[in-house]
C-alpha cells in the first residue's frame, strides 16, 4: 500500500496537531508559516502535517505566492466528502477516538464558562428513520460551522468549539 493509500484513512487524522490544522485552515487559507505562528508550533513542524493532509486530500493550496523570494504555498481545508470511518482498521478507529478525545479536553480549557453552550451526549436505540434524521442534521450542522468559518480574531468573531461523532454500534 502506497503512503498516499495509507494517509488517506483515519490515521493521518489520529493526531492533535492535524486536528487543529484542518480547524484553522476552514476560515482562512495559510503557509505553513502562518499556520505555525498561529499554533505556536515549528514552521518544520506544521510544514511536515499539511504536506500529510494535502497528500491525503484534506487541504487544497489555494494560492502560491512569492515571500522573501521563495514561493510559499497557501492551504485551506475544504470539508466534504465521505467520513472517515469507511474502512476496516479498528486500531485507526481508537487513535482517531482518542485524538478527538484529548482535543475536546484541550478546548474545554479554553471554555468561557458562562458562555453560551449545548452539550448532549447519548447511547441509544433508534429507528431506521430517525438516525437518518439524526445524521442529516449532523451532516448540515457541520456544512453550517465549516461555510461560516472566519479568520482567526475576525472583528465580530468568537472562538468556538464544536464536536459530533455520530456512529451505529454493535449490539450487546
Amino acid at each position: 500500500m502506497s503512503e498516499k493509500a495509507e494517509l488517506v484513512g483515519l490515521r493521518v487524522l489520529a493526531h492533535p496537531l492535524r486536528l487543529r490544522i484542518l480547524s484553522l485552515l476552514t476560515g482562512t487559507a495559510m503557509s505553513a508559516a502562518e499556520a505555525a505562528r498561529e499554533l505556536g508550533e515549528t514552521q518544520a513542524n506544521v510544514s511536515y502535517h499539511l504536506r500529510r493532509l494535502h497528500e491525503a486530500g484534506l487541504l487544497v493550496i489555494a494560492e502560491e505566492v512569492r515571500i522573501q523570494g521563495g514561493l510559499a504555498k497557501r492551504y485551506r481545508h475544504v470539508p466534504g466528502g465521505s467520513p472517515p470511518w469507511d474502512h476496516d482498521d479498528p486500531e485507526a478507529e481508537q487513535l482517531f477516538a482518542a485524538t478527538l478525545a484529548d482535543e475536546l479536553r484541550r478546548r474545554t480549557e479554553s471554555r468561557v464558562p458562562s458562555g453560551r453552550s449545548a452539550i448532549t451526549d447519548a447511547e441509544v436505540w433508534l429507528a431506521p428513520a430517525d438516525w437518518d434524521r439524526a445524521v442529516e442534521v449532523a451532516h448540515q450542522l457541520g456544512e453550517i460551522l465549516h461555510a461560516a468559518a472566519r479568520p482567526p480574531r475576525s472583528p465580530g468573531t468568537r472562538r468556538v468549539s464544536a464536536t459530533v461523532a455520530l456512529f451505529e454500534m454493535t449490539r450487546s
